[in-house]
Order: C-alpha cells, then sequence, then structure tokens
C-alpha cells in the first residue's frame, strides 16, 4: 500500500477526476491501479476565489517497488502507515474465576467510554460509575435548564453520559501527537457506533449533539454485551487508601449511598468540573498540581459573515460547509488571545453545574445549519493570577483555580439578575466602553436569556480587568483577519471560564497517580486531555496500563497482537 500526499484538485472538480488524478501523479497505466481510498481530504482557501481540496490517498498498485524507484526522493509518495489497533493483551479464559476486583472507571465522558471500550474488549470486565444519568434523561434535564432555567447539579451539560463532550460542537480532530494512530480508533469505534464515514477522512470532522446521543447509546451496548457494567447515579464520595511504602495504595471507592467497592485499579476520568470530588481527592492526600486555563466570552455573528470572510464567492460550497475560523492575539499587557471551541452554525449553551452561577459553552448540530457562528474569545491565565493566599511565589494550592472560577460565575449570575440569564454586551459598545441597552442584528442564541449590560463596568466587572484589556485590543485585531469581526452588533456572552481543568492530578509513566498506586488519572478533568478525540486516546492508553497491571505484562510492553476471540480490531 503506497500513500500520496498533497494531491490538489479544485473545489468544482468531478466524482471521476480523482482516479485519473492518482494514476498521472503515480505515472503508471490505469489498470496498474488496484484500488485506492481517501485517507484524508483537506482544503486550501488562501485564494479564496480558487479554493483546493488537498487529498491523502492509500492506494495499491500492481508494483509498488517498481513506482517508487520512479519517484525517488519524492516528500509527498511513502509507503502507507499500518494503523491497524493492536491490543495489548487479553484476559484468560480463567481470568474472572481468580476472584480478583474489577477495574473501575469513574466518568463516563469521552475518556473514561474509550477506557471502559478497551478494557472490555480486553476481557476485563470494568464496572463504570457515573454521577449523572443515561444520556437521554440527561439531555432532558439539560433541556430543562435552557427552558424553564431548573438546574439539576448532577445531570447537565457537564455531568452525565457522554460527558460534556456530547453538547458540543462533536469535534472530531485534536493536534496532539499520534505516533500509533490511536485517533484512527476512536474514529472507526464512532463510525461502528453510527457516525457517519466521512469523519474517517475530512480534514476536520465533526458529528453533533444529536448523533452523539445515539452513538453513546451504542457504545454503552457494546461494554455491557462484552461483560462490563455500568451504574449511573453513582457519585465517588471517598477514596480507601492505605500507606505502601512512602507512597499509597488504592483500595478501593465509597459511594454516595455508602456502599464500598473494592478495587486495585480505578481509572479516574473525571470531567473538568467535578469539583467536589478534585475537592476530596485533595483532602486525602492525593498528589495534584495548580496548572493554567483560559476564561472569557462567547461571540456571535451571522454565520454568513463568517462565510464570506474565509471562502469568498465559494461561501455556502456543500463540500466546504459551514466556515470555522482559528484567531491568535499577542495582547500589549502580555496575554495571548485566542478563539476557542469555535462552533460554526451553533448555538452558545448554559453550561453550568452549580446553583446560582452562569457559565457559557458553544454547541452545534452535524447540520451546522443554526443562524449564527460562535466561538470563546479567551485569555490564558497562570495559577499565579489566581493564586488566593498573596505569596509572589511557592507552589499555589491546586484548588485556587476552582475558587477563581468560581468568583467569575457567580458574577456573571448577578449581571444576568439571576434566572441563569447571562450577561451580554454589543461588541460595538465593548469597544468604546458603553453600556449595552438593545440588541442590534445578531440575535444571541443563548437560552434562558441575555440580559444586555456593561461587561466592563468598573467595580462590577465580569472577568479580571487584565483579561477585558486584552480582550478589547483582540477583537480589532482579529477583524483585520476576518472581515467583520468586530462588527457592532456582534454578541459577546459572559463568562466562559470552563475552558479546561483548572489542576493535574499529577501521574507516572506508568499513567498512575505520582503517589498512589493503582490510581489512574485519565482524560480532560485530571489535565492530560482537551477535547473528544484527544480525551478518547488518553482513555485508551490509561485501558492499556491498566491492563497491563492486571494482565502481569511488564510496564513497557508495547501494543502485542491481538489474541483471544473477542478482542477487536480497528483500522
Amino acid at each position: 500500500m503506497l500513500r500520496i500526499t498533497e494531491l490538489r484538485l479544485p473545489l468544482d472538480h468531478p466524482e471521476d477526476a480523482l482516479r485519473p488524478a492518482v494514476v498521472r501523479r503515480l505515472g503508471i497505466a490505469d489498470a496498474d491501479l488496484a484500488s485506492f481510498t481517501v485517507f484524508r481530504r483537506a482544503y486550501d482557501a488562501r485564494r479564496k476565489s480558487a479554493i483546493v481540496l488537498i487529498y491523502t490517498i492509500d492506494c495499491e498498485v500492481r508494483d509498488e517497488a517498481a513506482v517508487l524507484a520512479a519517484l525517488p526522493g519524492d516528500p509527498h509518495l511513502k509507503p502507507a502507515p499500518d494503523t491497524t489497533y493492536r491490543f495489548v493483551g487479553h484476559a484468560p479464559a480463567d481470568f474472572q474465576a481468580q476472584q480478583r476486583p474489577r477495574p473501575l472507571v469513574v466518568g463516563f465522558g469521552p475518556c473514561g467510554i474509550f477506557a471502559a471500550l478497551l478494557l472490555a474488549q480486553m476481557g476485563l470486565r470494568p464496572i463504570v460509575l457515573e454521577r449523572g444519568k443515561e444520556v437521554r434523561q440527561r439531555t432532558q434535564d439539560t433541556w430543562g435548564l435552557w427552558r424553564r432555567g431548573v438546574l439539576n447539579p448532577d445531570s447537565n451539560v457537564q455531568f452525565g453520559e457522554g460527558g460534556a463532550g456530547t453538547f458540543s460542537d462533536g469535534k472530531l480532530w485534536s493536534q496532539i501527537s499520534d505516533p500509533r494512530h490511536l485517533t484512527r480508533k476512536v474514529l472507526t469505534e464512532f463510525v461502528k457506533a453510527g457516525a457517519p464515514e466521512e469523519i474517517l477522512f475530512v480534514s476536520k470532522p465533526h458529528i453533533g449533539t444529536f448523533r452523539l446521543v445515539s452513538m453513546v447509546e451504542k457504545m454503552r451496548a457494546e461494554i455491557v454485551a462484552l461483560g462490563g457494567e455500568i451504574r449511573f447515579g453513582q457519585q465517588v464520595t471517598d477514596v480507601l487508601l492505605e500507606p505502601e511504602g512512602e507512597a499509597l495504595r488504592l483500595r478501593g471507592v465509597t459511594l454516595a449511598s455508602g456502599e464500598q467497592l473494592r478495587a486495585d485499579h480505578v481509572v479516574l476520568a473525571l470531567g473538568h468540573s467535578a469539583r467536589d470530588t478534585f475537592a476530596m481527592l485533595h483532602e486525602r492526600g492525593v498528589f495534584m498540581e495548580a496548572k493554567p486555563f483560559s476564561v472569557g466570552f462567547r461571540i456571535e455573528h451571522p454565520q454568513g459573515v463568517i462565510d464570506r470572510a474565509r471562502f469568498g464567492p465559494n461561501a455556502g460550497n456543500t463540500i466546504l460547509g459551514a466556515a470555522d475560523y482559528k484567531l491568535v492575539h499577542h495582547a500589549g499587557n502580555g496575554r495571548g488571545v485566542y478563539s476557542f471551541c469555535m462552533c460554526p452554525g451553533g448555538t452558545v449553551v448554559a453550561a453550568t453545574s452549580e446553583p446560582e452561577r452562569v457559565v457559557t459553552n458553544g454547541m452545534s448540530q452535524y447540520s451546522r445549519n443554526e443562524r449564527n457562528a460562535n466561538a470563546g474569545i479567551v485569555v490564558g491565565i497562570s495559577p499565579q493570577d489566581y493564586r488566593q493566599d498573596g505569596r509572589a511565589e511557592g507552589p499555589v494550592n491546586p484548588l485556587d483555580g476552582m475558587r477563581f472560577q468560581r468568583f467569575w460565575e457567580s458574577r456573571a449570575y448577578e449581571l444576568g439578575e439571576g434566572g441563569y440569564v447571562a450577561p451580554g454586551q454589543l461588541v460595538g459598545d465593548f469597544l468604546k466602553g458603553q453600556r449595552s441597552t438593545a440588541l442590534g442584528g445578531v440575535l444571541p442564541s443563548y437560552k434562558p436569556g441575555v440580559r444586555m449590560t456593561d461587561l466592563a463596568q468598573p467595580g462590577r466587572e465580569s472577568l479580571p480587568t487584565y483579561v477585558l484589556e486584552a480582550i478589547r485590543e483582540a477583537l480589532p485585531a482579529f477583524n483585520r483577519q476576518i472581515a467583520g469581526f468586530a462588527m457592532r452588533d456582534a454578541v459577546l456572552t459572559g463568562v466562559e471560564t470552563r475552558t479546561s481543568s483548572p489542576l493535574r492530578i499529577t501521574r507516572n509513566r506508568q499513567y498512575e497517580s505520582v503517589n498512589v498506586r493503582g490510581l489512574y488519572p485519565a482524560g480532560e478533568g485530571a489535565g492530560y486531555a482537551g477535547g473528544i478525540m484527544s480525551a478518547g486516546v488518553d482513555g485508551i492508553e490509561v485501558a492499556e496500563a491498566v491492563g497491563r497491571s492486571m494482565l502481569g505484562l511488564p510496564a513497557d510492553t508495547p501494543a502485542a497482537r491481538a489474541v483471544g476471540p473477542s478482542v477487536m480490531q480497528a483500522t
């Protein structure tokens, strides 16, 4: 199998033009091309009037050696890599008869789903503990906040089956290093669960909330069919630890009901909003560190403005779809400002998990056909920015970031005057430093609603002054990259505070907590992922580490040949 990269064709090329282009690129006769598949399709929109598609093609030819010899040193023609997923091992038939404690997975977001799925596929029969509800009941509770202003603290955008990624754009790309092609495993499992096959080759695949709901259900069913168990409404309120040398050894967990579960291996796949669990773990002595994150607002524009700015006369092309963007600005006060979680054709959603606090996030469906585009415009902050002890140096309490988030989320609730209404301001007024009193041509999509105000009112600022200053400087700079970005009627909605976890539960090379044996911090809440794909990949790697430990394999064993009849492979 050979791989061609950077094969360029016009945006409007006919469907049957790809095979002749591959034949010409390889310099072979058509009969010598046995088959080909599109591995990746991207686009180059730098010239808006002449957008081109860029293909990566895997192809089978009659004589690979001859083709490679005829094109020596070609940087865009190489043997295709093997993307087959291989399990580290599989439980022997008598494994469960040995009466070993089953592995626990705490949390059933993207990381927990893939950790549980891999453990189940290895025959290790995991038990999943999820504090929230199953995805369809959770969806009803989430709509209860959006439509009626009624919050369920354990069943919302943050908590429940599928995690925060369920109520998002369903973005399935990541910038993580992936030498083992684990993202391919994630995508293939999604396709098996009902995702469109195009996610395997489009450059920026996405699914959307409605499709994610049914996919999550199918993945849950597979875990159960392979011997796993999913328990909803089961919050872990304590961990059972005992001394082991200079460290601690995990022996199980305690649930809110008082039930104790024995376990020697626990995957801690918390989301970034599991604040009560973070506090409990810190009190029990689990080592964690404060880490940087970002805060800001959601910004909304008409999607057509973004489409025209990005694609020019090709705006509306079905292959290109709704346009996205990625923006960065280095402000004069030393702060980095950037767009975050951009949702083309989407909505701004209420994402709080705690009473009397307002948090925003973005979401879109697979169709991306809502009238507005939205994105977070956020500013990076460091632990020194949010430390509570007033010291100039030394370690920062890892829980201080949560306290910082809570303060500004409560301020947003006050500015919205209750009912989970969010404070908002027109971009034109924000730049002029004046209060907004009415909406313009852009209708904000956030529910339960937006109250227009002054997000930078002295004494009642919606975010720290240095954040407001940096965003005020960045918006005109972004307008120079995307015409209309700083349009007067664009709407800022506050606040976006949960861009990533405010702490990291530090782990070693074997994916265990650095001071608690048997505890495997994983995913976004533990500080090791940021999005569906990276969380899924982290769940796979942590599950492999648990599998090696439970099966008695060396910690550094590479992925081995799959064994056992129930082992499933993905390409």
